[in-house]
């Protein structure tokens, strides 16, 4: 194992942060894979799957099993590790200027334009050609903020990488995962290992999403480029939402850890016997087709549907009780299916969101 570490811009006088990565296997392998833990910093069962994660790896690299350069960054966000106002972490947006750490990611078109006339017929040699110019795109970037000069650090940590996986945790919900649609039939396994409860997938979500970068990098460079000239296949990009903010358990992080490197068996970066992925618990759906509910005034929530429950149109969802007037409104599903995500704190203000169903 490599322990590589990344001074960040320091944001003040007397302060400074580093980015800790972890790589394991043979350097210049075919193969990259690269793995990020708690983008969103307070992702506590992330940084407990990603620690079980580095044993086992260390394991796999002493007894020679690694085929690939695996790269692996068990906190991804040491800056809003750090933001804590009276006790409570504070992770999901950067204090010193309100931007969310895993959005706003821009998309790489630019360096499209100078990818013309230096592509060729060998597809493997396109790939290099695309990641040269990705890696000039990277390199030219200069941060004025500690904030930039996390996130291209986090960029040039993978952009190379034929697999990316973001790991994360919601607020109270079961295992989901995110991807594309073309990215799918390579993820699918991985949502089978995990035993994940829902897929999202969507082409484009507009946020900017952090696994963005490479999903619609190789989707940009497939409809500019594919009908001229012979392309790789591409990397796939997902996230995992490691279940509920509060389960924090060895037993957990033990499944993720497990089912991850079965997956990355079975896409070859991990020499020896494969294991047969379980049967999928719930189909694809698309992002666009998930119900958000919000909470049309502020009171008590009552739940009443548990998380993970399958629901269907008319189910109630929960209870928005004014303590003050004793009146109670109740929430519906206006769709079918998987009950994934819902608020973590039993209060709501008026417009909160309250919960998540996967949709049709």
């Amino acid at each position: 194992m490599i322990v590589n570490r990344t001074p960040l811009l320091s944001p003040a006088i007397g302060t400074q942060r580093e980015l800790v990565s972890l790589t394991f296997g043979p350097q210049g392998a075919a193969k990259k894979i690269y793995m990020q833990a708690s983008l969103h910093a307070d992702e506590t069962p992330a940084m407990l799957a990603a620690t079980v994660l580095r044993k086992k790896l260390e394991t796999l690299e002493a007894q020679r099993k690694l085929t690939a350069e695996i790269v692996l960054v068990p906190v991804a966000n040491p800056i809003g590790l750090s933001q804590h106002v009276m006790g409570q972490f504070f992770g999901c947006f950067d204090l010193n200027g309100s931007q969310n750490f895993n959005r706003g990611v821009r998309r790489p078109s630019e360096l499209l334009t100078g990818l013309d006339g230096r592509l060729g017929d060998d597809p493997a040699s396109n790939k290099k050609i695309v990641l040269d110019a990705m890696r000039e795109v990277l390199d030219a970037q200069k941060p004025t903020t500690e904030f930039e000069s996390l996130r291209v650090t986090l960029q040039k940590l993978s952009f190379d990488a034929d697999i990316v996986l973001d790991i994360h945790c919601s607020l109270e919900a079961v295992i989901h995962l995110y991807t594309t649609n073309a990215a799918w039939p390579r993820i699918e396994p991985l949502a089978r290992h995990l035993q994940s409860k829902a897929q999202m997938l969507s082409d484009d979500t507009g946020l900017g999403l952090f696994i963005e970068g490479t999903n619609l990098l190789w989707a940009d460079v497939k409809a500019r480029f594919g009908d001229r000239y012979a392309l790789p296949e591409g990397p796939v990009a997902a996230i995992i939402e490691c279940g509920g903010e509060r389960e924090v358990s060895y037993e957990t992080a033990e499944h993720y850890a497990s089912a991850i490197l079965a997956y990355l068996a079975d896409q070859g970066a991990i020499a020896g016997s494969v294991s047969d992925a379980p049967a999928l618990l719930h189909p694809a759906t698309q992002q666009s087709a998930s119900e958000h509910f919000y909470a049309a005034s502020s009171g008590i929530v009552v739940y009443r549907s548990e998380i993970g429950a399958r629901v269907k149109a008319g189910d109630p969802i929960c209870d928005i009780v004014d303590p003050i007037s004793g009146e109670s409104t109740t929430l519906t599903s206006h769709s079918e299916g998987m009950f994934y995500m819902r608020r973590a704190i039993r209060f709501a203000t008026a417009g909160a969101e309250i919960g998540r169903i996967t949709g049709g």
